[in-house]
């Protein structure tokens, strides 16, 4: 599983599952977060050191996009903490409860987790106690007051 995290919100703004860890499954993941924020230009993308994150095509969709890039230090997990917390958020909550069929089926129930349980449920200390979705919207309107 490739994951793409809004790091101020906490929210999960594109994801993919495959049964592979190639540069395509991280690259899924970019894509869709690209189309639900189109974000400008001068965006911080923070990633680990994962092949699939130094790929020159990773690396050219970012740059496409005008976003520069930021990486792990060599051998310290905690750079990319949040995306580890998620990680084991979802394993905990929903992965290892869970024997899937298919891999349809598991994209289905990792995909509703992802979205009504983590972005529109899911408390977050760091956020007031609130959800991404919610923190979000809150933002949002204070800006536009």
């Amino acid at each position: 599983m490739a994951v793409v995290l809004d790091a101020h919100s906490r929210k999960v703004i594109g994801w993919a599952l495959a049964d592979h860890l190639e540069a395509s499954l991280a690259v899924e993941a970019l894509d869709m977060a690209l189309a639900a924020r189109r974000p400008a230009p001068g965006l911080i993308h923070h990633s680990d050191r994962g092949v699939q994150y130094a790929c020159n095509e990773y690396g050219e969709r970012l740059e496409a996009h005008g976003v520069r890039t930021s990486m792990s230090r060599a051998g310290n997990p905690y750079d990319n903490a949040k995306a580890e917390r998620f990680m084991r958020t979802l394993k905990e909550e929903e992965v290892n409860a869970k024997t899937y069929a298919t891999i349809e089926e598991a994209r289905a129930d990792i995909g509703a987790f992802i979205e009504d349980v983590y972005n529109r449920g899911r408390l977050h200390s760091a956020l007031g106690y609130k959800p991404p979705v919610e923190f979000e919207l809150d933002l949002a309107r204070r800006e536009t007051v």
